[in-house]
């Protein structure tokens, strides 16, 4: 998926036998490439960062307009799964515009998102401007982010991705304070105009964008449109002058009317030939993007409808089933936490130090730990990555049983720490399908994650509608959650036991 010699980040150059010879990039690893790390760490504070802190939203909602929980659900869980969902899709949008201008057009439509959904007269309102207009304005941002970091590093490629992915710690922790004072201060239609505002800053992260090369991101190759010939060009001049040599030499009578019908002749011709070349830019300019929109098509195509082998893998199989339940047990927390707590009267001290912020502070510090254990040399990456796992479900069974401050706290650090794992996922992606799969691989993860955070917050919310209690969500939630990692563990064993079945038949035989 968007692979090509400027994203792998080698130019073809002419040698002086003229051989095709590879040349490194130079910002490859170094120069502008940590700018596409603080672009990438800017894209995930504005957008994961502000998902995760719709949770201050989610309850103004709930005063605002009266509906279920529920129903009040799907409109964080809408914009958190759209996001997701649509990346198998936003990469058509890169091999046909490029990363620059699928970004920019991104934060546009998320900006747009956020300023209508200020004028909401319901909640089905804002179904329409933030889950779906915001959030695919958010997939369009957030996806080239995470390509671009890919493009531009090569030996430190997971170093790059880990820093730039702790946007999401710190704009969870930044957003949730930014929006409880702006809904504190001006009410949350003006906190969302605000917030809109300030989404305009992925245009300015998407133009930080630049295309390794010339020609990357759909852009002309030469970069140089084709020179086109002035009016007075040579063949004019030398016909004209072949013309009025011609009818010097005949001398006749009209030779002073044909040469004072000479400017009004040659106004024509220029005319008639800025038509033409008009009518011919816009034929090139169409034939261009024809080919761009083909050429994206068919790669974007062969990308992600030309992986069936992926499925005949169980193994990755699984894996899916897993990303399915997983995410929701992190998107829960987030979106329904600040209500906990005003059940529970601890407002006061959630107001001081809000358990969103906790999750998202030590989520940075368990990435990056995380990250260095899995690397070293007497650790299996696996290990770390299912151990994370478990710690995370048995935090999500243990959270309803605390009714203190000081407990939800230290679930809410057991959830952040453990959630780290997500830094572990393009690792064990290609520890299953190998490097060439990765990309496309990880993209059905992610649209499988898009639809746990799109499906787990409402059913959280009717859970409580039924039984008056957030308790059993969770409950379900993490039950389902289990039964993904049991796949994880228990389709290895299946595996073995199959390759033993097999090699036993094939010696009875013999």
């Amino acid at each position: 998926m968007y692979t090509s010699h400027e994203d792998i980040g080698y130019d073809f150059e002419d040698d002086p036998k003229d051989k095709k010879t590879l040349k490194p990039h130079p910002d490859i690893d170094g120069g502008w490439a940590w700018m596409m790390v603080l672009s990438s760490f800017f894209v995930h504070i504005l957008i994961m960062g502000s998902q995760m802190a719709l949770g201050v939203l989610n309850v103004e909602w709930l005063e605002e307009f009266h509906q279920s929980r529920g129903l009040t659900a799907w409109v964080s869980s809408l914009s958190m799964g759209v996001t997701l969902i649509v990346g198998p899709f936003i990469g058509l949008f890169i091999n046909t515009c490029g990363c620059r201008q699928t970004a920019i057009i991104g934060g546009l439509l998320n900006s747009l998102g956020w300023v209508l959904s200020a004028y909401a007269a319901n909640v089905h309102y804002l179904f329409i401007t933030f889950g779906v207009a915001a959030g695919f304005g958010s997939g369009m941002a957030y996806l080239p982010a995470v390509v671009m970091v890919g493009r531009y590093f090569q030996k430190r490629r997971a170093l790059a991705q880990g820093l730039s992915t702790t946007g999401t710690g710190f704009g969870t922790f930044l957003m949730t304070v930014l929006l409880k004072y702006l809904c504190a201060e001006y009410g949350w239609r003006n906190a969302m105009f605000i917030q809109g505002a300030v989404s305009l800053n992925l245009c300015v992260c998407g133009a930080l964008m630049r295309p390794l090369s010339p020609g990357t991101d759909g852009d002309d190759p030469e970069g140089k449109e084709p020179h086109v010939l002035p009016a007075h060009s040579t063949e004019s001049v030398q016909s004209s002058g072949q013309l009025g040599g011609a009818e010097e030499k005949g001398g006749g009578p009209g030779t002073e009317d044909s040469l004072g019908d000479m400017p009004a002749q040659a106004c024509h011709e220029k005319a008639a030939h800025r038509k033409d070349m008009c009518a011919f830019r816009v034929l090139k300019t169409v034939s261009r993007l024809t080919m761009r929109v083909r050429k994206g098509f068919r790669d974007w195509y062969l990308g992600y409808f030309g992986t069936a082998s992926l499925f005949t893998n169980r193994m990755f199989v699984a894996f899916i089933f897993w990303a399915l339940f997983a995410y929701s047990s992190f998107v829960i927390p987030f979106i329904h936490l600040p209500e906990i707590v005003n059940l529970y009267n601890l407002s006061e001290q959630n107001d001081v130090f809000p358990l969103t912020s906790i999750i998202a502070i030590v989520h940075i510090f368990g990435k990056v730990i995380l990250g260095v254990v899995a690397d070293l040399p007497c650790i299996s990456v696996w290990n770390v990555f299912l151990m994370t796992n478990f710690t995370l479900v048995l935090s999500i069974f243990i959270l309803p049983l605390m009714h203190t401050y000081a407990g939800l706290a230290v679930i809410c650090a057991l959830i952040g720490f453990s959630s780290g794992y997500f830094s572990l996922m393009p690792v064990v992606t290609e520890d299953l399908v190998g490097i060439e799969h990765l990309a496309n691989a990880y993209g059905i993860i992610i649209c499988a994650n898009g639809i746990s955070a799109l499906l787990g917050p409402p059913f959280a919310g009717w859970i409580y509608d039924i039984t008056q209690k957030y308790d059993f969500s969770f409950y379900i939630c993490g039950l389902l959650y289990m039964v993904g990692i049991l796949f994880l563990l228990i389709q290895p064993c299946i595996q073995i036991i199959g390759q033993s079945r097999k090699k036993y038949i094939d010696g009875a035989n013999v």
